[in-house]
């Protein structure tokens, strides 16, 4: 890599590393800051939407003091938080260290953004990279591994990005150092005017992140969208491979931000394509709408990267150091779009807790970088300014074609081996007829714990030993919560396959996990009668040993106030049907008590309550439980025993486990 690319290298591994501190900043604002059904929605929005608005003075302080001594010590701030997560310190110091690296990754966004009129090499590389990473990793990030293989590739990515962040300012000093163009270029007052791109481009940087992380770019989607829609299961997802189709979005995303198609057709292209992706993810249509939207979004990256942004590009011109009036509206265009992406994600989280349609957020989104790409000047890439003037931006020429070449090869091959290191579970077999199963029924809260950590080991330990596992609040590569695949990480530490199906979107909902085949599957979204948050039934068959055994998993959502006995109703019909007189095992987070009229529904239909020996069982909150809300309940003629509820703090409810003696 040429001197002259330094800026695209430095630029890309930031981009990486902020992502990082993104995916633990994400989730901690969530179950640290805020708690479930007890923070309002817009006090966790007001604290998450702060620091982005805190971050809006950043373009000042560049322009005062300087891109370069700002930009590195931002930089420092930034991977020093990063290496600090990766300790997983959990509780209060995971919450101030993320917001602490978040904040300065946005200041050195900024910053970058002060001397580097041409991104978007850099942010394709840098979000492709991320996104490989993390399906490299299974999407289990470094920061929450821990152990020798976390500390040893976080010790390469970490000082890389800070080597090349100070090689970039030394040589941004000598350029400095070498005194004024002879011929005035840069002074602004006699010579040539140089119009400086990149505001359009860094404008796009926030909701760039927002789109990748939560469809484009997201491995986790990739594998939530692989083993849907067989015959048997038609709309519901059992263990499958996405990594291959992954690599394919990789591949088009790379190849639209890197290879500029003709103008005047990519202007009309990739904002349909990418506008189409984003619809398809609203609808559940997950394959085709990751293809869509990484081949869109990168070319619509691609369009910005003009000469200019309209009539306004002559005030870009460089001045007395193009970290003046050039350098600070791309670092404010910086900031604008990364409280873009944070207004988004508030916005797309808040509908859980307050109503409203959700699936706006991500088109609205695409939306807006359709427009701004639409609207991009059609003229050729600029040529480097003078690199005499002082202080002159660095404008990231388009790497050599080589190197792009090299770059989409290799991050798409890295994308398809991620296929080979993650095999999911082996199909269950047919074995003989058991006496009894046991049964396990958890509200998993995505994997987090009490402490804010994602620690699915803690959660297996609850749940080894289980034959069939009923889970609640299930994240399939909920970019709010860090794009995880928490229901492929948790099966494959437990070796058991699973049928998932889709509640509040298309990747949040309940699951089912067994060591017996699944023959057969079907789910029923509910009515939400005033709840803001989507709920649905799960039913599986199960074949133990030639014989049948229904079970079905869900999760009731009450209206605020009251309790879900509609939702209860329906469930409790749902199942009934779905049995057809078979033996049955019903369970999950029912959100009622045992004296309310939602729990009666379920006793009404005939239905025995599996946990009645054990009566009091209470299971939330886990750190002082005072209320019954997790369920199992079981058709006549099944008999529980060894019902318990042990305690641990790996989710913010107790599982419930029993064994089923079967007639």
């Amino acid at each position: 890599m040429r001197h002259r690319h330094l800026s695209t290298l430095t630029l890309a591994l930031g981009i990486a590393v902020l992502l990082d501190v993104l995916r633990v900043w994400l989730p901690s604002v969530i179950t640290l800051f805020g708690r479930a059904a007890e923070t309002p929605a817009e006090l966790l929005g007001a604290f998450a939407l702060g620091w982005f608005l805190l971050a809006l003075a950043a373009p000042a302080l560049v322009r005062r003091t300087g891109a370069a001594p700002v930009g590195l010590v931002a930089a420092v701030v930034l991977a020093a938080a990063r290496l600090a997560l990766t300790a997983q310190p959990g509780g209060p110091a995971q919450l101030w260290l993320a917001c602490a690296g978040l904040l300065a990754g946005l200041v050195w966004l900024a910053a970058t953004a002060a001397s580097v009129p041409r991104p978007v090499a850099g942010l394709a590389l840098g979000m492709a990279g991320n996104a490989v990473g993390h399906a490299l990793l299974g999407t289990e990030d470094l920061v929450w591994r821990g152990g020798v293989l976390a500390w040893s590739l976080s010790a390469l990515l970490v000082p890389a990005f800070l080597a090349a962040s100070v090689a970039v300012r030394r040589e941004r000093a000598d350029t400095s150092a070498a005194g004024p163009s002879p011929t005035g270029a840069g002074h602004g007052t006699t010579g040539r005017r140089i119009r400086v791109p990149g505001r359009r481009a860094w404008l796009l940087c926030g909701p760039a992140l927002l789109l990748a992380g939560q469809v484009a770019l997201a491995p986790a989607l990739w594998s939530a969208a692989a083993g849907t829609g067989s015959p048997a299961f038609p709309g519901l997802a059992r263990p499958g491979s996405g990594a291959l189709p992954g690599a394919l979005a990789v591949l088009l995303f790379l190849a639209a931000a890197l290879f500029r198609a003709p103008a005047r057709v990519a202007r009309v292209l990739w904002p349909l394509v990418l506008l189409a992706g984003s619809v398809l993810f609203v609808t559940g249509h997950l394959v085709p709408a990751y293809l869509l939207t990484a081949a869109g979004l990168g070319g619509c990256l691609a369009l910005t990267d003009t000469t200019g942004d309209g009539p306004a590009a002559a005030d870009d011109a460089a001045g007395p150091g193009d970290d003046g009036r050039a350098g600070a509206r791309r670092g404010r265009a910086a900031a604008l779009g990364m409280l873009v992406f944070a207004v988004a994600t508030v916005a797309y989280y808040a509908a859980y807790d307050l109503g409203y349609p959700n699936g706006w957020a991500p088109v609205a989104t695409a939306v807006l970088v359709a427009l701004v790409a639409a609207t991009a000047p059609l003229r050729p890439a600029p040529t480097a300014p003078d690199p005499t003037a002082p202080g002159a931006a660095a404008p990231g020429p388009v790497l050599p074609t080589t190197v792009r070449v090299a770059a989409l090869a290799a991050l798409t091959a890295l994308a398809g081996l991620a296929a080979v290191l993650h095999i999911p579970p082996a199909p269950a077999r047919a074995t003989a007829a058991p006496a009894a199963v046991r049964v396990a029924a958890y509200n998993i809260r995505m994997g987090f714990g009490l402490d804010g950590r994602l620690d699915l080991d803690a959660l297996a330990r609850e749940l080894r030993g289980a034959d069939i596992v009923l889970l609640s609040e299930v994240d399939r590569g909920w970019w709010l919560n860090g794009g995880h695949d928490t229901l492929a990480l948790l099966a494959r530490r437990l070796e058991m396959p699973y049928v998932f199906a889709p509640a509040a979107d298309p990747v949040w909902g309940d699951a089912v996990l067994s060591r017996f085949p699944a023959r057969s599957g079907q789910t029923r979204r509910l009515t939400a009668h005033g709840a803001p948050t989507g709920a649905q039934a799960l039913g599986v068959t199960l074949d133990l040993g030639g014989r049948e055994l229904p079970v079905v998993a869900t999760h009731l959502q009450p209206p605020p106030g009251r309790d879900p006995v509609e939702q209860a109703r329906e469930v409790a019909a749902f199942a009934g049907r779905y049995a057809a007189g078979r033996p049955l095992v019903l369970g999950g987070d029912l959100n009622t008590e045992p004296a309310d009229p939602a729990f009666a529904e379920f006793t009404g239909a005939g239905l025995v309550d599996a946990l009645a020996p054990a009566r009091p069982l209470r299971t939330s909150p886990a750190d002082d439980p005072r209320t019954q809300i997790d369920h199992v309940f079981v058709s006549p003629g099944l008999t529980a025993t060894e019902v318990r509820a042990p305690r641990t703090e790996a989710s913010d409810h107790l599982p419930v486990t029993l064994t089923v003696t079967l007639p």
